[in-house]
This record gives structure tokens, C-alpha cells and sequence, in this order.
């Protein structure tokens, strides 16, 4: 059945979610705590970032805020939860060094490779809330091998929004059911769905970090589950 995936008619485009399913965002924005303030418990501080994320986005979607892009909402989170980790008195360049460290993420120790196998059969795009600097950047710095970078940015619309999964469509000229999002997040699987899109499911037990590990349970509906990106391009027969 995988080898039927890349035939006619049938999957073309891998769109892939960024945080979490291709880079380790706890990790990463934990090790580098460790070495810009190692007197902040960096796991906790990771955690509290990312937190805010939805909140932050929801402001936008509801109207509160005006498009923005999510440079800029990380850096409202940011300077709403320096206070609490005993950093409020870090300057204006400082902010803005800590705050790009969403650029700077490390990908997932097979992600590379996995990509690299993926993009031999499809045409790979990010589908991200990350705006395309970001991305861009993150690609730069982690090796990560994109055919196309797509951002939320591109169709001014945050996912879940359906012009997100719909868009990519509309951008590679093909049908949404010869899209496949590829995301370790069952809301965003949903989303695709919804429109039409095929989904693969990738664990990533451990994105919140150890000390909070994430159930990965299967779900119905995603058309593949994979425990990681190695393990999908094996499925994909690639």
C-alpha cells in the first residue's frame, strides 16, 4: 500500500508542520537558556514560552490584534514572562538576541536525512504559523532541505483556518487530497482533514521535554502514524 503514495493521482505534496514535528523547540530554546542565563530553569522557561503561543495567536484570529507575525508575538510573550524568571532586567538587544532564538532550532536528529529521502519522491513545503524570516532562517541554519517555504504569513491566516491547508493547494495547482500534512499535532491533522487534505501523524513523545512526556496514542482518521519522520519516509517507500 505505501508504494501506491507517490503514483498518480495520488499524494504529491508533503506539507509539514515546523515546531515540534521537525524541530525540537523545548530542547533547543532550553539548551540555549543553559548557555545565555544558566541561573534560569530552562525546561520551565521553554514550557512558559510556548504557552503563550495560542493564546497569543487567538488575540489575532479574534480581531484584538491586527495581522501579526509570530516574531512578534514571541516577543510579547517573551517580555511578559521575563519578569517571572528573574529577568526583567535584560536591554533591548538582549531581548531581541533571546527572541530569535526561535531561528536557531535544532531539528530532530533524523529529520534531516529523512527529509532528504522524502524529497527524492515529493515536493516538501513547510506549513507553518512561523512567519517565512523564521523559517527561512531555521532552514538556513538546520540543513533543512524545503522545495518551498509556506507561512501562515502567505495567507494572513493562522492555523487552523482553513485558507492555511487549502492554500497550499491552491499554490501547487493540485487537488487538497493530493496534499498530505505531516504534524505532530492532532488539531492541526483535524484542520487538514476538514479540507480535504491527507495527514500523517508523527509521535514525538517527548516535545514538551522528559519531564512531560506527550501521549501519542493513535487517533482515526490520519491516513499514517509514524514514530518519526525516518520512520514515514519508510512508509512512504522512500
Amino acid at each position: 500500500m505505501a508504494a501506491t503514495w507517490g503514483e498518480a493521482g495520488a499524494v504529491e505534496v508533503l506539507a509539514f508542520d515546523i515546531f515540534g514535528t521537525v524541530v525540537d523547540w523545548h530542547g533547543s530554546i532550553a539548551r540555549e537558556m543553559a548557555q545565555l542565563h544558566p541561573q534560569v530553569d530552562g525546561d520551565a522557561f521553554a514550557r512558559a514560552w510556548r504557552a503563550g503561543y495560542k493564546p497569543a495567536m487567538a488575540r489575532v484570529m479574534s480581531g484584538e490584534l491586527g495581522w501579526t507575525l509570530i516574531d512578534d508575538l514571541h516577543r510579547l510573550i517573551l517580555d511578559d514572562i521575563l519578569p517571572g524568571f528573574g529577568l526583567a532586567h535584560l536591554g533591548e538587544a538582549e531581548r531581541q538576541h533571546l527572541n530569535r532564538a526561535w531561528h536557531r532550532l535544532d531539528p530532530w536528529p533524523e529529520a534531516v536525512e529523512a527529509l532528504q529521502r522524502l524529497k527524492r519522491r515529493y515536493l516538501l513545503t513547510t506549513l507553518s504559523n512561523g512567519n517565512i524570516g523564521l523559517l527561512t532562517r531555521m532552514a538556513k541554519g538546520a540543513g533543512l532541505p524545503w522545495d518551498c517555504v509556506l507561512s501562515a504569513e502567505v495567507f494572513r491566516a493562522y492555523k487552523p483556518d482553513p485558507r492555511t491547508y487549502l492554500g497550499v493547494a491552491q499554490v501547487f495547482a493540485v487537488p487538497p487530497a493530493r496534499v498530505m500534512l505531516v504534524a505532530a499535532h492532532h488539531d492541526d491533522l483535524a484542520g487538514a482533514r476538514a479540507c480535504g487534505l491527507r495527514t500523517a501523524y508523527i509521535e514525538r513523545p517527548l516535545e514538551f521535554g522528559a519531564a512531560q512526556p506527550k501521549d501519542v496514542s493513535p487517533r482515526q482518521g490520519n491516513d499514517l502514524h509514524a514514530r518519526d519522520l525516518a520512520a514515514l519516509a519508510d512508509q512512504l517507500g522512500c
